[in-house]
């Protein structure tokens, strides 16, 4: 159960990430995917993570502290949109790489992708690129509310058959408008951090 959550802080390389042994889990997933809107009904506050009508804007790892300490909450940029320099991408994706793969607060990543489509090329690599690195992930398939009943269980199968999903690893779909499946969402977190 969150019971509070409050943003810390914005990082744009390495030298501000906080500094504890605090745990975290990275969101992420393509631009448009429901992150923010994810995160803000999860924590219960509408405005903790900023939603954007221009994909793919922000450039920097957004932390929330969540329980007064208990976990925190990494909220990466979408990946999939290219509205920024090359230079600017090439240093984003520095720090992504170190964060992903050198972070030894990082626990485990929820990856989104959207439960209406199969997952892109950029989903179906950044889930190589966690698995690669032996990474835990926990697929969350969003907005489930703006699929039809009947197609819900296909586009599950579809997700798990695309990103080639391995043993051990998590994946639930839900919606954020209902707030189906944040239960399960939660107790899984528990395992997870384990």
């Amino acid at each position: 159960m969150i019971k509070n959550a409050k943003f810390i802080k914005s990082a744009a390389s390495k030298e501000g990430w906080i500094q504890d042994s605090i745990k975290e889990v990275c969101f992420i997933g393509r631009s448009n995917v429901g992150k923010s809107t994810f995160i803000n009904s999860l924590t219960n506050n509408k405005k903790l993570a900023k939603t954007s009508s221009t994909p793919g804007k922000t450039r920097l790892l957004n932390f929330f502290e969540i329980n007064n300490g208990e976990f925190r909450i990494v909220d990466a940029p979408g990946y999939g949109f290219a509205r920024v320099s090359n230079d600017l991408k090439i240093s984003f994706a520095k720090m992504m790489d170190e964060y992903l793969t050198n972070r030894d607060n990082l626990k485990f990543i929820c990856q989104l992708v959207d439960l209406r489509h199969k997952p892109t090329n950029d989903d179906i690599e950044m889930y190589n690129f966690f698995k690669y690195h032996s990474k835990k992930v926990f697929i969350i398939a969003t907005k489930k509310d703006k699929c039809k009943k009947n197609d819900i269980k296909k586009n599950e199968k579809l997700i798990k058959e695309t990103l080639k999903l391995s043993e051990g690893d998590e994946f639930l779909s839900i919606s954020s408008v209902n707030k189906d499946n944040f239960v399960n969402v939660l107790d899984k977190f528990k395992t997870l951090f384990l």
